[in-house]
């Protein structure tokens, strides 16, 4: 008898367990197949999400997004290319910064049609990018990251009253196998995003 107790503690152990476990594995499925999906259409802005950039210059990820956010932009899909992402101590130049520079010198797009936004995560990068995007009337944005960071960024533009559509960059340095870690972050960041406010990750760093 004195065992009882011991025993349904132990089930319900497993019983909380196997739900987490379910949930985070539905979540990481929800996320791989978030990744695959493309869905260029008429929008207001091109929100790229900020990556890290090198003395002024975009690292390779980050250019991949830039070069998305160009192509679309070049297509006519939309008349604002929105870049965030702030600085690192003794930087001299925000990623939003070395973003717009990149996609003038890059890709000749005119300064009037580039916006920057700040932030240090992506819910500060698009909350921060927000104001500006309904300001010039841009509710509907076509979402470039990579491809893993797609679902968590959308789900962040949903959250802050924007209508988003995944345009994931198609030549992310990130591939195959080396993926893996990506995604099983991105599943814990929407997971938990989910349950207690994605503004609330500040410790899961950004890819």
């Amino acid at each position: 008898m004195l065992l009882a107790p011991l025993r349904w503690a132990l089930r319900i152990t497993v019983l909380v367990l196997a739900v987490i476990v379910v949930y985070f594995g539905v979540t990481l499925a929800q996320v791989w197949l978030t990744s695959r999906q493309y869905d260029p259409h008429p929008a207001g802005a091109i929100l790229v999400m900020g990556a890290a950039q090198d003395d002024c210059v975009p690292t390779l990820d980050f250019r991949a997004r830039l070069d998305q956010a160009a192509k679309l932009y070049q297509e006519g899909y939309a008349p604002l290319i929105m870049v965030t992402g702030n600085k690192q101590p003794g930087d001299r130049c925000t990623e939003s910064q070395s973003g717009k520079m990149y996609l003038e010198k890059i890709h000749n797009v005119p300064a009037a049609s580039i916006l920057e936004a700040g932030g240090d995560d992506s819910y500060e990068n698009i909350s921060d990018a927000q104001k500006q995007l309904l300001a010039h009337n841009a509710r509907v944005v076509l979402v470039t990251t990579d491809p893993f960071h797609e679902d968590r960024s959308m789900a962040i533009a949903s959250d802050l009253s924007l209508s988003p559509s995944p345009t994931p960059t198609q030549t992310s340095p990130i591939t195959g196998w080396s993926t893996l870690p990506y995604f099983l972050k991105e599943a814990v960041g929407v997971g938990l995003g989910r349950i207690i406010g994605y503004n609330h990750l500040e410790w899961l760093h950004d890819a």
